[in-house]
């Protein structure tokens, strides 16, 4: 035999064996960072997420996996956040309990200081128990301090142990239970239209002056609270997109819900008005005669005047200093996010009128314009900037009506004032997208697995913070987002709250059965609410709706914030659970602007309005059965707690034909007994709020939304029948009101 060294030629595995190794790189970087490969379906069977749909979020979260050394190669950047001595930017803890530290910190036995934010100054000594992870010991002093720590400066957030509750909102009384108003704020309507006397209404859009006017009106009847439909910004170069649920940016508000005659007075209304000539005027008034909410054509009109009064302002208010002075104050505490989000607005529109495709769409403006802070976004709003000017004055006088709007809440002897309403994301195409593109997971989007409502799933068309992101960012994004939303009033009710613990993400351009479920920092994010909560005085409801993962509901009840239940369902298999056994931990409501009023479920409205859309699987016999069997259930709970008497009324389905086919149908005279009843039969839960639509309050049919559907649905355009201070004239819109009060037993204290 040869000296020379034997060559042996590697023998390559089995192709089978290859491909399991790179799954099993792919499965582990998943799980890593916090993508369920597995999951339990509607009709718990398991399932298996498709390794393309788990590659394409693996790449939207920034973590390359198309081979096996991008995998490995991903798996160590996820390491390096998980190796000695690395620690996050943002770490919490809990008011008066021990603060653990990440364990792979090595810190035990260390020394730190501790600067709060009061500027005290604490020197701390870290556990040393190397068998548990290194503490702090408890900190009494809830707020964001500075922790200084083996050469790392990062923030510790220390919250309370709960959130502000509608307990602590109605104060004194130790078993309150208060009640609220919901409401659609474009559907509120401001009919003052004296053309003669130059006084005009609202010009087919409600605003915020209609919901200053409303809220006293509910106080009348002892409201705890004003619940309100989401007011975030959306494209005002596109005002038809009519859904507050998917907006350009919740981090400010809606320019069209502004109240022209309230920005320089009715007066001022009315001089532009005539400015614009007749035919402005009889847009104006045909706008605003119609029942639907036109966005697209009642949206231009709207901006049209927003237009003529600042222009208005700049010449006969501009100089005034107490008004100069507020506007620039108001630039100044909104920084860089307010004025990029202007810059955002202010360039859609000018794409829109150069007739460029995609002008509400950033990721089709071209690489020059892909981010606020480039060449040419500076020289845009280097030569448009009184154009930009106007967008920071529509943000400017909508905060200042909204405020207004909660001052008159507070005033009236509401103890919690205005909810707003936090959707569960933002368009990914929009303004807070653009801005915050580090936080934002691109190329996802928000929706829900298949089920027995939506067997194909549901894709929402929402981005979502990206979960790697938020902790390596210390939560900025999604902290200036909260507060944004609670300086709206006194409470915020968050939309699929589910998705503090997990998020259905589906990559761009698939269907929503291509998803998987992408955990989230629960613990941090649920504590930033309770901290942010007590900073504001704001009550928290979580919209926990849909499959709730195990433990989720206790999780949300020990932070203090309330949960959801419906009366549609609260039922078991016997029929609908009585108000005793409804939840003390969560509000109680008569339905939602997602599901028929009580005078459209008893009639079978919506069931007339899927037959006519096709969305009826089982046909409307078998539908309109099945409704039948449960009216009878509800009527039989309602005669038990004596909020009802008698036989079930009935109606048949060609009234409910009728019914669906009208714009404002009011609720048949036989059923208005079960909207009362219904009221009744919420009201006496021990939910700790009561809320009701306005739609249950005047027995009307039709709901805000239908689900997954569009034309001919008039989806978030339904506008309400009277002028808001003659809402409640009627006898059976007061006499509900009575009852809430009576039933609730919560009078608010005078202010």
């Amino acid at each position: 035999m040869s000296s020379a060294t034997l060559q042996v030629k590697p023998v390559p595995a089995p192709k089978a064996a290859r491909l399991a190794a790179d799954e099993d790189d792919l499965a582990r970087l998943a799980r890593r960072a916090g993508i369920a490969t597995h999951w339990t379906d509607a009709y718990d069977q398991p399932q298996v997420v498709d390794n393309d749909a788990l590659r394409a979020i693996l790449e939207a979260l920034g973590l390359p996996c198309a081979t096996p050394g991008d995998c490995r190669d991903s798996l160590a950047q996820l390491d390096q956040e998980q190796a000695v001595g690395y620690l996050p930017p943002l770490l919490t803890g809990v008011q008066h309990q021990p603060v653990c530290l990440p364990a792979h910190s090595h810190l035990h036995g260390q020394s730190c200081r501790l600067e709060l934010e009061n500027g005290a100054r604490l020197m701390l000594l870290i556990s040393s128990d190397l068998n548990a992870p290194p503490t702090l010991p408890p900190i009494a002093v809830p707020g964001y301090h500075r922790l200084l720590v083996a050469g790392h400066i990062l923030t510790l957030a220390i919250a309370p142990a709960r959130c502000y509750t509608i307990a602590d909102a109605l104060g004194e009384q130790a078993d309150a239970r208060g009640w609220a108003l919901a409401a659609q704020v474009y559907g509120l309507r401001s009919d003052s239209l004296k053309p003669a006397r130059k006084v005009y209404g609202d010009g087919g859009i409600g605003h915020f002056g209609a919901l200053a006017a409303l809220a006293p009106l509910a106080s009348e009847y002892g409201a705890a609270a004003l619940a309100m439909s989401p007011v975030h910004a959306m494209f005002t170069a596109d005002p038809g997109r009519s859904s507050p649920y998917s907006p350009s940016s919740r981090l400010f508000l809606n320019p069209l819900l502004i109240d022209p005659a309230a920005i320089l007075g009715e007066a001022a209304q009315a001089q532009v008005l005539a400015e614009g000539g007749s035919e402005m005027i009889a847009a104006h008034e045909r706008l605003q005669g119609a029942p639907l909410v036109d966005w697209a054509r009642a949206g231009a009109h709207r901006l049209t005047l927003l237009r003529r009064l600042y222009a208005l302002f700049r010449t006969e208010h501009g100089a005034d200093p107490a008004q100069s002075a507020a506007f620039a104050a108001f630039q100044s505490q909104g920084g860089p996010a307010l004025r990029a989000h202007a810059l955002y607005e202010a360039y859609s529109n000018w794409l829109c009128q150069q007739g460029a495709p995609g002008y509400c769409d950033w990721r089709q403006w071209g690489a020059a314009a892909q981010h606020p802070d480039t060449p040419a976004m500076s020289n845009f709003a280097a030569d448009h900037a009184g154009e930009i000017e106007f967008h920071l004055f529509l943000q400017w006088q909508a905060t200042r009506q909204l405020a207004h709007a909660q001052q008159c809440a507070r005033a009236s002897g509401m103890p919690i004032g205005l909810i707003a309403d936090l959707a569960v994301g933002a368009d990914n195409g929009g303004s807070q997208a653009w801005s915050h593109q580090g936080e934002i997971a691109a190329g996802l989007t928000v929706g829900a697995p298949p089920d027995r409502l939506a067997p194909l799933g549901q894709n929402w068309g929402l981005g979502a913070f990206s979960p790697l992101a938020l902790r390596r960012t210390g939560y900025q994004a999604y902290l200036a987002m909260l507060r944004a939303c609670m300086a709206q009033g006194g409470g915020v009710r968050i939309d699929h709250v589910l998705g503090l613990n997990r998020l259905w993400l589906v990559p761009q351009g698939l269907g929503a059965q291509a998803g998987a479920y992408v955990a989230y920092p629960q613990q941090d994010m649920l504590r930033l609410i309770a901290l942010e909560s007590w900073r504001h005085r704001a009550v928290v409801i979580g919209e926990d709706l849909g499959t709730v993962p195990p433990g989720f509901d206790r999780d949300l009840a020990e932070s203090g914030v309330a949960g959801i239940r419906v009366l549609w369902f609260q039922r078991d298999k016997e029929g609908f659970l009585p108000p005793a056994e409804w939840s003390a931990q969560a509000i109680g409501v008569t339905t939602t602007h997602d599901l028929p009023t009580v005078a459209g479920w008893w009639t079978g409205a919506d069931i007339a309005w899927r037959h006519r859309l096709g969305q009826l699987e089982e046909g409307r016999a078998a539908a309109e059965a099945q409704r039948a069997k449960e009216r009878d259930q509800l009527w039989q709970a309602l005669v038990e707690q004596g909020w009802a008497s008698g036989p079930v009324p009935q109606i048949s389905a060609a009234e409910a034909e009728d019914l669906a086919q009208q714009a404002l149908p009011p609720v048949p005279e036989e059923c208005a007994i079960a909207v009362d009843a219904a009221l009744e039969f919420v009201a006496a839960t021990p939910a700790p709020l009561a809320v009701v639509p306005v739609e249950d309050i005047l027995g009307l049919v039709q709901q805000p939304n239908l689900p997954g559907l569009t034309d001919p649905h008039p989806n978030w355009r339904r506008r309400l029948p009277d002028d808001t201070p003659q809402l409640f004239a009627s006898y059976a819109a007061r006499a509900r009101l009575e009852r809430l009060r009576r039933v609730r037993g919560y009078t608010p204290k005078e202010t």
